[in-house]
């Protein structure tokens, strides 16, 4: 599939985003004692296919490496998984853009315990449009990410119930 299209890899795993790029930064709770089937759900590709989204990847669960490529529609978005987060209270994956993908940069979904059960769903990413369709989209582009990312929580919501 190719070399991943931006150099600041790992990024959204530290929360340090890279200057240059629009930022998302989105959170939201998905339930009470719920973690374990949201972290299962977010790890295994489950929340994109619940939220409607075709998803072809190379494994059935995330860890590094695994090529995925999201459908939105007829638009392909190509990307591999740079790293997995698999502990208790916390469980999640980023992935970095592969060439072919709108835009450029890093995404990531985690879930996260709170110490009062509360069960946390998070998307961070950093990003650029990689070619004239997203440059086209201009702030609605940025419109669709957030709305992505509310649409993502809203399918999680509906599986941990």
């Amino acid at each position: 599939m190719g070399s991943l299209t931006y150099a600041e890899v790992g990024a959204t795993e530290t929360g340090t985003l890279p200057p240059g790029y629009r930022h998302l930064r989105y959170r939201t709770a998905v339930g009470h004692d719920v973690f374990a089937a949201a972290a299962e759900a977010v790890l295994t590709w489950r929340m994109h296919r619940a939220a409607g989204i075709t998803v072809d990847t190379t494994a059935d669960r995330a860890a590094p490496g695994v090529d995925v490529t999201m459908h939105i529609g007829p638009l392909p978005a190509p990307c591999r998984v740079v790293w997995v987060v698999d502990e208790p209270g916390r469980a999640g994956w980023g992935y970095g853009t592969l060439p072919g993908h709108p835009a450029r940069g890093e995404e990531a979904f985690v879930v996260t315990q709170g110490a009062d059960g509360t069960t946390w769903f998070e998307v961070t990413a950093f990003s650029v449009p990689a070619g004239w369709l997203m440059r086209a989209a201009g702030p609605a582009g940025r419109l669709f990410q957030r709305a992505y990312a509310a649409w993502c929580a809203r399918a999680l919501r509906r599986l941990v119930r």
